[in-house]
């Protein structure tokens, strides 16, 4: 067939019902698309002069404001280091959690519906909330109650203050709902002949979830750790009271410290700078940065998914 059909079969009419319908659909995905063009259109063509290898591998201990003089690179690699440990932090609990309500717990039972109700809840909580979260939860509590019984005679705090740690869990705690939904999805997926052939077969639940069930998920999994990094890259709430630094002169080399971060570079440099017109090159080009570092991550992790993709289709 060359294209859509919108000729009725029982009367032979147009239907123009269809054909309207078809069009304002249409005209919708376009509308999106064109969105995000103008969107990446406005910030490249007006970060990419601004882009050069010194602006990205170099850094603010100058000024962040000269145009001559700033760079990203700690910004970089701060963004780079919370992602990665948010994914680390997310990604085990958000699978343990989405195998317990698929294969273990009952669906109509009590404790599974709170369960379920507490996820739908956390994915609609505002970040800036998390962030408040965090401050209290980690840092106040976790971080000081470490501090007092691993420090007791520190005068300065070393888990009870704002670090990156701090700032990945939150994060952490923020996409686990996106990575619980896509495993779960991806489990149910599975047809459920798989599981009862295995067990058939003389294995346990335990084995068949974790040679039969679980494998056959990992791209689904993976998915969910997509969408969660892209959520967190450019989350700049959560930070504020967690752990982004105004400014470092240093990159950060443990758990504890704080760290520079390419989203909170972006709200300093369009609140705090002397002069915004003279900043703006320095503004967009940081954006286009975070934009390409964001890209990257996610590149990486849909090359591991498709890899892995390859592999049970070449088992099969």
């Amino acid at each position: 067939m060359n294209g859509p059909s919108y000729r009725s079969f029982q009367t032979g009419r147009f239907d123009y019902a269809s054909f309207f319908f078809t069009g304002f659909t249409g005209l919708a995905t376009f509308l999106i698309v064109a969105t995000l063009g103008v969107i990446l259109a406005n910030v490249l063509f007006n970060g990419w002069s601004g882009l050069s290898l010194r602006f990205i591998m170099g850094g603010t201990e100058k000024d962040m404001f000269d145009v001559n003089h700033a760079g990203v690179l700690p910004m970089v690699v701060g963004t780079s280091a919370r992602v990665i440990l948010m994914t680390i932090f997310v990604i085990p609990v958000g699978v343990i959690t989405a195998i317990y309500l698929t294969e273990y717990a009952h669906s109509q039972a009590f404790f599974t519906r709170m369960i379920r109700g507490a996820v739908n809840n956390l994915a609609g909580v505002p970040s800036i909330v998390f962030g408040l979260f965090g401050l209290g939860f980690f840092i106040n509590f976790i971080g000081r109650n470490m501090d007092a019984i691993l420090h007791p005679a520190g005068a300065e705090p070393v888990w009870g203050k704002p670090a990156i740690i701090w700032a990945s869990l939150t994060l952490a705690v923020m996409a686990l709902p996106v990575v619980i939904v896509a495993t779960e999805e991806s489990l149910r997926a599975i047809p459920q002949g798989m599981r009862e052939a295995s067990m058939a077969l003389g294995a346990t639940k335990l084995e068949t979830i974790l040679q039969i069930v679980l494998p056959q998920a990992l791209p689904g999994i993976m998915t969910g750790g997509i969408l969660a990094i892209s959520r967190a890259a450019g989350e700049v709430a959560p930070l504020l009271f967690t752990g982004a630094a105004y400014y470092m002169a240093r990159l950060p080399d443990s758990l504890t410290d704080q760290f520079m971060d390419l989203g909170y570079h972006v709200f300093i440099l369009s609140t705090q700078s002397p002069n915004i017109e003279k900043t703006r090159p320095i503004l967009y080009a940081t954006v286009v940065v975070l934009l390409l570092l964001t890209f990257a991550l996610n590149i990486v992790a849909i090359l591991i998914r498709a890899q892995m993709r390859r592999k049970l289709r070449l088992l099969a």
